[in-house]
């Protein structure tokens, strides 16, 4: 994948971190029924995505990586 299509992916994944933390830390509402959209989950999923996604990142852009 390139540099601008990781830099958007990464955006992309980013904004959804965000917007699932908000959604998660939003009080349950018990009148409304049960929440069917797991968003705690989505954030950390999604917040995986980034870390491995700016790694991509610093690939692209030449930042040596180093295996201990």
């Amino acid at each position: 994948m390139d540099l601008p299509a990781t830099l958007a992916a990464t955006a992309a994944a980013a904004a959804l971190t965000v917007f699932a933390g908000w959604r998660g830390a939003r009080p349950w509402d018990p009148r409304k029924g049960v929440r069917m959209m797991p968003w705690r989950w989505i954030m950390v999923l999604s917040a995986a995505a980034v870390l491995v996604l700016l790694i991509h990142v610093g690939a692209l852009l030449g930042v040596p990586q180093r295996a201990y």
